[in-house]
């Protein structure tokens, strides 16, 4: 018999949820994870207090909030458990959240208090004839996979897994990959559940930064660079007709680049070598406005933009032309009209991201046409299963990835609960 009923690698959100779900149905739960502390993408997310969900989410129609090959494919998990059902949890711990912007939901206090409901919840397995066990820090060596009709000469399951570790070997017959992406390296991000997946046979998708910086040529950023730290609510898109995205969110001007949700936003849209484009004051007609106030002011351009714009943008913006730097009287319907063209479709070509280390997804993964929606466990071999952040499933930002970590691992644990015996 194996030592345990599910072996899970990652105990991040996706594992640690999971974990928990499954010793609550009576399983015995082995998470393995090389780092020295759960969770650490939780314990950083939010600012601290943990971004863990968005009431915004429709689970009928995931493709609004997630991206990936097939962004239907998280439908199923998560009409199962809904932002609705992880509030719920909370309340039932007694830990408060609030609402900040847009559906996003945080902790009132910390995202240690989340933590810390994580592991009250995999603790309460023993009162349900469960057991979570957790071996950490603990190096994964060697994933075998034992498949002979009768058990092996080393004493082996058929159809099991041998888990080669720091600790030693364990055998499952059920192998849970939360193992995440690849952003944050520093807090221990590995491609292990890559790996995995291609020793088994399964598919992934390329993956890249998202939700991360865009960076341009330092000399073309030169002028802009004064800028660093200034931020305000624009309008940015990228792409066309049906594949164009759009968010309306604040832009933040960095020393390399730009930042900001809008632009963390955008780039999980964006591809190399394209475009983006920034309304920066979204929701105004500038040309109107510049032409009304030509008619009755004499001051500078620059005071003008100030009504509109924050005062160093527009300072730095009309440096760009000698035609803009003068009393609004005095400047041509020409100059007007291209001042405001430059700034209401500022179009912009990154020469690449901040990367993985400041990512705080990753894009692409394990590909969804090789798990089961109902219970994310590998087509093509039986007993492995991938929940969370190494799915080719990504969402916006706002609380949408963790969301995603719950209901794929509830979906997940709920699968192996049905198992037989």
């Amino acid at each position: 018999m194996p030592e345990v009923d599910a072996v899970i690698l990652g105990a991040g959100a996706a594992g640690l949820f999971c974990a928990a779900q499954a010793g609550q149905r009576g399983l015995r739960v082995l998470l393995i994870d090389h780092a020295e502390r759960v969770a650490e993408k939780v314990r950083i997310s939010g600012g601290g207090r943990a971004n863990f969900t968005n009431r915004a989410l429709d689970p009928a129609a995931p493709h609004r909030h997630f991206i990936g090959r097939n962004p239907h494919f998280c439908r199923s998990a998560l009409a199962r458990f809904t932002p609705q059902d992880f509030m719920a949890l909370l309340r039932r711990h007694g830990v408060g959240f609030h609402e900040k912007h847009k559906g996003q939901l945080f902790c009132d206090r910390s995202a240690e208090d989340l933590i810390a409901l994580l592991l009250a919840e995999c603790d309460a397995a023993t009162a349900h004839g469960g057991r979570v066990e957790r071996w950490q820090p603990c190096r994964v060596e060697k994933v075998e996979f034992q498949a002979e009709s009768a058990s092996s000469p080393h004493g082996y399951c058929a159809n099991s897994y041998i888990i080669h570790s720091e600790r030693g070997v364990i055998e499952t017959p059920a192998l849970v990959v939360a193992t995440g992406g690849l952003s944050i390296p520093k807090i221990g991000a590995s491609g292990l559940g890559y790996t995995l997946a291609r020793q088994f046979g399964l598919k992934t998708t390329d993956t890249r930064p998202g939700l991360v910086p865009l960076t341009f040529d330092a000399a073309a950023w030169a002028p802009h660079a004064a800028l660093a730290g200034l931020a305000l609510p624009v309008e940015v898109s990228t792409g066309d007709g049906k594949q164009r995205a759009s968010f309306h969110e604040d832009l933040l001007f960095t020393h390399r680049g730009l930042s900001g949700p809008a632009v963390l936003q955008i780039s999980s849209y964006w591809q190399p070598g394209t475009p983006i484009h920034i309304d920066m004051a979204p929701g105004v007609d500038l040309a109107a406005e510049l032409r009304a106030a030509k008619a009755r002011s004499r001051r500078l351009i620059a005071n003008e933009l100030a009504a509109w714009l924050p005062a160093r943008l527009a300072e730095t913006w009309l440096a760009q032309n000698a035609a803009w730097q003068r009393p609004i009287n005095e400047a041509s319907d020409k100059a007007l009209a291209q001042l405001a063209e430059s700034l209401s479709r500022w179009s912009l070509v990154p020469t690449g991201t901040e990367g993985y280390r400041k990512a705080e997804v990753t894009l692409g993964g394990v590909d969804t046409r090789e798990l089961s929606s109902q219970t994310l466990e590998s087509a093509r071999q039986p007993g492995l299963y991938f929940i969370g952040e190494v799915v080719d499933v990504t969402g916006w930002l706002g609380g949408y990835n963790f969301q995603w970590a719950w209901a794929s691992a509830a979906a997940c644990a709920e699968a192996l609960a049905r198992r037989p015996a």
